[in-house]
């Protein structure tokens, strides 16, 4: 017979070895959603725990910000423009319990829904929106996302668009309609300076006739800015206002 002693080391053996196989060790970003015969008993971690062997099984979860690349997604705009548009996605876990329970793998779901959205929201916007508010559209993708995961327990934190790439002949459309504007901008400001200078020259005009003097004043000032140029002739003309000056004189 087998002495009792040799029973008791064996059955200890057992049982350390059962003990040790439960052990388990999560990070201070994870989590450990635990299962027992199938049915959620909750989330256990960070740190050192014990599952029961056979009986309970767990799903590691990373609550860490994840990164996901959208890749390029063909779309219309609304004002019907062919463009190609990628974003990047940042998303984390906020419920492991909800990430693991209600959606088969929440990275692809979300990954999946990224790309549905961005075509959805691309085609809602004209190309000028697009281009000018990037701010705005970004916004309401994350929005979106965010109201999509939430029953999953994923918080999506931002939404950024990359790149967009428009068809070439758009460019060069784009580009002929930008040179007119700034055409039509340079001569409304020309035009604008000019009704300003004939504003300022009827004033000084209205001025000039309230004074016999100022004329003659106008003519010798004239005179000065032409002298300071070497090799000058010059050839005055006697102005009537003058000699009805000279004329009160005498």
């Amino acid at each position: 017979m087998i002495p009792l002693a040799g029973i008791a080391v064996v059955l200890f053996i057992i049982i350390l070895a059962a003990i040790l196989s439960g052990v388990r060790i999560i990070r201070e970003y994870e989590r450990a959603v635990i299962f027992r015969l199938g049915r959620l008993v909750g989330v256990r971690g960070p740190g050192l725990f014990l599952i029961i062997p056979m009986l309970e099984n767990m799903v590691k979860v990373d609550l860490r910000t994840i990164t996901y690349d959208v890749p390029k997604q063909e779309t219309l705009t609304k004002d019907n423009v062919p463009v190609s548009v990628n974003a990047v996605v940042y998303f984390r876990v906020t419920d492991p319990e909800k990430a693991v329970v209600e959606v088969e793998n929440y990275r692809i779901a979300t990954a999946q829904l990224a790309q549905t959205t961005l075509r959805s929201v691309i085609g809602q916007v004209e190309l000028d929106e697009l281009l000018s508010n990037r701010e705005g559209v970004n916004s309401k993708l994350r929005e979106i996302l965010d109201k999509e995961t939430n029953p999953w327990g994923i918080k999506v934190t931002a939404v950024e668009i990359k790149d967009v790439e428009i068809p070439e002949e758009m460019r060069k459309i784009m580009a002929m309609q930008a040179e007119a504007e700034r055409e039509k901008r340079a001569k409304i400001i020309k035009a604008e300076g000019e009704l300003q200078a004939s504003k300022t020259l009827l004033e000084a005009s209205k001025m000039i006739e309230q004074s016999h003097v100022a004329p003659l004043l106008r003519v010798l000032q004239t005179l000065s800015e032409i002298g300071m140029v070497n090799n000058t002739t010059i050839v005055l003309p006697i102005p009537i206002e003058i000699l009805e000056y000279f004329k009160k004189k005498n």
